[in-house]
Order: structure tokens, then sequence, then C-alpha cells
């Protein structure tokens, strides 16, 4: 029997499908356990998927069958298997950020109720707070999530926040509890002096969601303040032209994540080397349909063409957090 053709999804769709499979009760149980921005990403797939046939869905169980026939309980409570399990999931930075917050004990429930809210209303609710008190509150969400929050501030306190954020060093635990206190009234003790707060990686990272030219108005703000911080801030964002830098076996990885008409809109304004490393690692005959769709397509707005060239920037950061790309150029780790 020959294996049914899974090309039109990509991982969330296919994750998308395999919860579908699994029933309401079964799916619940795992989202709940999962970060909000996967849970909406899931949960937009699921309500695309359309006309999954028998011979898909097979394909999809066999695949998750596959993946995790060899897998055991052995070890699970070993402190560097949860380590390594974590970091292919999440990334080294975000495992260690939530290994740290697991070995205070902190509970962090006020904090972490937000990222479950829109980023209007978090906005809404944090504007009027000192833009320290802001900064710290960002650096709980998730990126994308933080961008939209910072999007919904006047512009001199977007940059404000950014300055701080990027300039943090730390926040006293009592601070923290405190803070935690005002959004779910709940007490906790972390049995810690500090929690690392922010930094430049961060503030770069946000930056990196942020759209419609905010990001370049916030960065000209930090340069009158600190140019030296803008360029460290600036040297560790990612943008679009960057994707130049990633190997060939890097790129095809990455379009096995993106969607055919995502990549056709990101491409529309790109620079001639970025489309061809692109198009270079196509079949002719998708190269041929790719430049037609994009020859093809009616005007777009330049915010529509950002958002999804940020939409692949950070399918592009997810893939070598999980070292299958490497976004300088060298190619992610080798399988065998």
């Amino acid at each position: 029997m020959s294996e049914p053709d899974l090309s039109r999804f990509n991982g969330v769709e296919k994750t998308a499908v395999l919860l579908m499979a699994l029933g309401e009760e079964n799916a619940a149980s795992i989202l709940k356990n999962m970060e909000p921005l996967e849970v909406q990403d899931l949960g937009l797939a699921m309500s695309t998927l359309q006309n999954v046939t028998t011979d898909e869905l097979r394909g999809v169980l066999g695949a998750f069958i596959q993946d995790t026939q060899g897998a055991t309980a052995m070890g699970i409570n070993s402190e560097s298997y949860i380590r390594d399990v974590m970091s292919k999931t999440l990334g080294a930075d975000k495992a260690d950020s939530l290994l740290n917050r697991m070995s205070m004990g902190a509970t962090g429930k006020g904090l972490e109720s937000l990222k479950w809210m829109d980023a209007s209303s978090v906005s809404e609710m944090i504007r009027n707070e000192h833009p320290q008190v802001i900064a710290v509150v960002l650096n709980f969400l998730e990126d994308e999530h933080a961008a939209e929050v910072i999007s919904g501030f006047a512009p001199r306190l977007q940059t404000d926040v950014i300055l701080r954020l990027a300039s943090a060093e730390g926040v006293q635990s009592d601070a923290l509890i405190e803070l935690n206190n005002v959004f779910d009234k709940v007490a906790s003790s972390s049995g810690v002096t500090s929690n690392d707060v922010g930094g430049v990686s961060i503030a770069a990272n946000i930056l990196n969601f942020v759209q419609g030219g905010a990001d370049q108005d916030i960065l000209s703000g930090i340069e009158e303040v600190d140019p030296d911080l803008r360029q460290a801030i600036e040297d560790q964002m990612f943008v679009f032209e960057n994707l130049v830098s990633v190997d060939d076996r890097g790129i095809q990885a990455m379009m096995q994540e993106i969607p055919t008409e995502k990549l056709a809109i990101a491409l529309k304004s790109a620079d001639d080397e970025v489309k061809e490393k692109f198009i270079g690692n196509m079949s002719k005959r998708a190269a041929d349909m790719m430049v037609e769709d994009m020859e093809v397509m009616p005007p777009m707005k330049l915010s529509e063409v950002e958002v999804a060239q940020k939409e692949i920037i950070a399918i592009a950061k997810k893939l070598a957090e999980q070292g299958t790309i490497a976004l300088g150029g060298a190619g992610g780790d080798e399988y065998v």
C-alpha cells in the first residue's frame, strides 16, 4: 500500500488532525498543558482544516506512532532528561527560564494568567502602570504576544518600556510577589533574592514581532537616549532578509513548515537575493508556480506582507531553537 501524501499539511496542521482524531476530552487534556500561543495556533488550524481524507488521517496517525513507538517512561524523573526534553520542545533559552522558575517554587499564577488574555486587554490593563512594571509584565509574555501588547501603547511609552526592558538586570523577588498579587491576589514565596527579567535579547525578540514600522520608531527613540544600546538590540534582531544566510538544507526544512500562499506573500516585496534563495530550493514546477502566483497576486498592503514575513521568521527561529536549522548559515545538526 502506498504512503498517503501529507504534503499539504504543515507541522501544526498535522498536530491539529491528530488532536481532532483523539476526541474532545483527550484533545482538551493535551491542550491545557500547552502555551497559550500554541493553543491559539492549533485552534486556528483545527477550524480551517477541510476535507481530511481517511488516507490522510491514517498517514498522520502512522507518522505519530512511528515517532513515538520507541518512547518509554524510563528516566522520566532525571533532571538531565527533563532538561533535554524541554530544550528540544521549547528551545534552550525558554527551557532554562522555565526550569529556573520551577526550581524557585514560584507559582506565578497572576502574571501567568495574562498569557491567556488578548493583547488589547493586557494593553488596556497595564498602560497606566509605571514603565518598569510594564517591562516586567512583557517579560512574562511570549514574544509575539508582548509585541502585540506594546503595539497598543503610545510611541513614547513604547520606547520607554523597551529601553527599560533592554537595560534590566533583575527584579527583587518581593517586588515580583507584589506585582503577582496585583493580578491574582495570591501570595507566593520564591525563596530567592532576585529574578532575571529583561535584557537585550528579550527586547530584540519582542521587537522582531512589532509591526507597521513601530520597531524602527522605537529603536530611533532608544538611540536618542543610548546609541550603544540601540546597536546592541539591533545586532540581536532577526529580519526577513537575514534568511539569505540560511543554508539550502535549512531553507528546505523551513519550506516544509511554511504554507505556500504565505511564502508567496512574504516574497512579494523581498530582495531578489532572498527570493532566489527560496525559489532556487524548489523543484522547477514548484518554482514556476511560485513565480506565477507572485505575478498574478493583486496589490497588497505592506503591513500584510510584513505579517507574513514575521510569521516565517517565527518558524525559522523555532526550527533554530530545535536544532533543525542554523540561522547563521552553517546548517542544523544532522540526524542519522
